[in-house]
């Protein structure tokens, strides 16, 4: 019997009876981290990263949530766990389990660049690995971040120049909050749709951030001009965004890398800029466990698998219900 097993639930633990971020209510839930495809509603007790019960307690609402710091080991049944972090976003995490020596580390989603905000990526040896691959193809190779965040300022200060407002979209956990930490604020205001300055007031006991202001009923055109507004992606073709007069658009994601995709978003600016590891990241953290198995669980799962065990990896796919950063694109909060 593996230590960890895929259920019609999600990932179970069976001998301590606690899954890993489950797709379906449970009694008992370790979470990697706050986006909505991982922490869901419906089970009765959540343990995860001190950092991230404030966000799913947002998130979910009245929830029974206990933190832990990272690198904490706790035991349920003689199973040792304990949270590591994954570099996602802010409270992100690996889960480690180990039990009579094995041990196995499911990682939720992970990036392996630094970004400002999260808890640099720390690699946690192990025997089995489950792992991501979003982005696990060869095409994708990012640039340094610095340069990405230069591209956005001198964006943003041309447009300000121009009297025209620089709409910029991403996610609304995590996204935002890594555009927000590197904006130059001495250009002008920085504004923000409700579901943005909400997550990121929840942040601001962890991390410091420029100021910004929630656009309201009452905000003017005029008073946003020439400024930045932080917003998720489906802001795009919604009534809310007629009020902010002459806009530029800017969408971060790394999609972006696509050929195409500034046109099929219909932005004007494209800034690749992800929070997942793109393909040397995914096999630097694979190497650097020492692990002998790896599971890949959402993205180009089949592809990337191919790959590993062609370098020598005993590895396979397992179908799960995380997604591969889709959900805020088509969904506002």
């Amino acid at each position: 019997m593996p230590l960890l097993e895929f259920t019609s639930k999600g990932i179970y633990c069976k001998q301590a009876d606690v899954y890993l971020d489950p797709w379906r209510g449970v009694d008992k839930a370790l979470i990697s981290h706050g986006h909505s495809d991982h922490a869901r509603w419906g089970t009765k007790q959540y343990i995860t990263n001190e950092i991230n019960v404030p966000i799913i307690k947002h998130r979910l609402g009245n929830i029974i949530a206990s933190g832990r710091k990272y690198n904490e080991t706790f035991t349920i049944n003689g199973v040792q766990f304990s949270f590591h972090p994954a570099g996602h976003v802010p409270g992100s995490s690996q889960i480690r389990a180990e039990y009579k020596g094995e041990i196995w580390v499911f990682t939720g989603d992970y990036k392996t660049q630094a970004d400002g905000i999260s808890t640099v990526f720390e690699p946690v040896p192990c025997h089995t690995f489950i792992t991501e691959s979003t982005f696990g193809l060869p095409v994708f190779q990012w640039e340094q971040p610095q340069k990405v965040h230069d591209s956005i300022n001198q964006w943003w200060a041309q447009n300000h120049s121009e009297k025209t407002t620089s709409l910029l979209m991403g996610y609304s956990l995590g996204k935002v909050q890594r555009l927000l930490k590197h904006l130059d604020s001495s250009i002008s205001k920085i504004y923000t749709h409700g579901a943005t300055e909400h997550m990121t007031q929840v942040l601001r006991q962890f991390i410091d951030f420029p100021r910004t202001e929630l656009i309201t009923r009452d905000t003017t055109k005029k008073e946003i001009e020439g400024s930045l507004v932080l917003a998720p992606p489906a802001v795009l073709g919604s009534a809310w965004i007629k009020k902010l007069g002459l806009l530029s658009t800017g969408y971060a994601s790394g999609w972006m890398a696509f050929r195409g995709a500034r046109r099929r978003r219909a932005v004007d600016r494209a800034f690749v800029l992800s929070d997942h590891a793109d393909w040397k990241g995914l096999l630097s953290a694979i190497r650097a466990t020492g692990c002998e198995n790896v599971i890949t669980t959402h993205g180009y799962t089949e592809l990337f698998a191919q790959y590993l065990k062609e370098q020598g990896w005993n590895a396979r796919t397992q179908k799960t219900q995380y997604e591969s950063e889709t959900e805020e694109i088509l969904v506002a909060e």
